[in-house]
């Protein structure tokens, strides 16, 4: 049979609750009313105003208690206007996707980690250790604008080519090279105002000595000798020569002019440079000696008749 506008209802959409026989007010009927409009109330045949009852849930409560004699009727529509609720696990992804209303109907905060896939929540416990790590320890601080701690950047973390050492520097190209040639390492220097006199041909200590420690053994020792004041004898010279500990690595003769008349000295000044190779990066002692040579005897001395003292200076040279 056809019908022209709704479809005839389901009999599972209407229920009917008859009572019979009772003296009660309230009644529980046989499903879940959603509200009293949506019940026809009658007691002997005879309609009841909605003032008369109220319902909640599955309870019919009439204002007046029914006497024996009389005869409820209740009939309700139950599926028509009511709230379905799904059975629990019933609904699956599929539909849920592309469902911009069923999205809409889920509450803000309503979904647990419980309903989300296993592999969602894995993802946000490794993104939330990446963030309290980032916040909280190691070399990272911050909040919001995240800042690297003072001193937390070490030679270790830079990825830097090359070798890290002391006699290494971090270039622009983020390469570790050795420093250029000609760069002076340190300066040391030995004075010595003494006088020290030698009348033999047999080579004594000047007194100026210096100790230096190089860096590498790829440095080289610039020595800078000036002996003060050195006197001689007519018919003498006097010989200077420089020693690496106890090796000669440089010898120099001082031959000045010598004076005929009754003046029987002469004198000046023993200076001399001398640029030294040694190959070691162990302290060693430079220091100067000196002899006479000829007829007459020879005196070298720092301090001789005026206030000049005498020194040695030693440079290392970087390679």
């Amino acid at each position: 049979m056809s019908y022209l506008g709704r479809v005839t209802n389901k009999p599972s959409d209407i229920r009917v609750f008859d009572v019979t026989s009772s003296t009660s007010a309230t009644h529980t009927l046989t499903w879940t009313a959603p509200n009293e409009q949506s019940l026809i109330v009658t007691i002997n045949g005879v309609k009841q105003h909605e003032d008369a009852y109220s319902v909640s849930g599955t309870t019919l409560t009439l204002t007046d208690a029914l006497v024996a004699t009389d005869k409820l009727e209740v009939v309700g529509i139950n599926d028509i206007g009511t709230t379905i609720t799904p059975a629990e696990g019933s609904v699956n992804t599929s539909q849920l996707a592309n469902d911009a209303v069923a999205t809409a109907k889920i509450q803000d905060d309503a979904v647990t980690a419980d309903k989300l896939a296993n592999s969602i929540n894995t993802e946000i416990t490794a993104n939330t250790a990446k963030v309290t790590n980032a916040t909280h320890t190691g070399d990272v601080t911050g909040a919001t604008a995240l800042t690297i701690a003072t001193d937390a950047v070490d030679i270790a973390m830079l990825s830097a080519t090359g070798t890290a050492s002391a006699s290494t520097f971090l270039r622009g190209d983020n390469a570790w090279a050795a420093a250029g040639g000609g760069k002076v390492l340190q300066v040391l220097m030995g004075t010595s105002s003494t006088a020290t006199d030698n009348t033999t041909t047999t080579y004594a200590d000047t007194g100026l000595t210096v100790t230096i420690t190089p860096s590498a053994t790829s440095s080289k020792i610039l020595v800078l000798a000036n002996h003060g004041t050195i006197a001689k004898k007519i018919n003498t010279t006097v010989h200077l020569k420089l020693l690496r500990d106890s090796t000669d690595i440089n010898q120099w003769g001082a031959g000045w002019l010598e004076y005929t008349n009754n003046n029987d000295t002469s004198g000046g000044s023993g200076t001399f440079t001398y640029m030294d190779s040694p190959s070691l990066d162990v302290a060693i002692t430079y220091k100067t000696q000196f002899k006479s040579e000829g007829s007459g005897s020879s005196k070298v001395a720092k301090v001789m008749a005026g206030p000049t003292a005498g020194s040695i200076i030693v440079l290392e040279i970087g390679a």
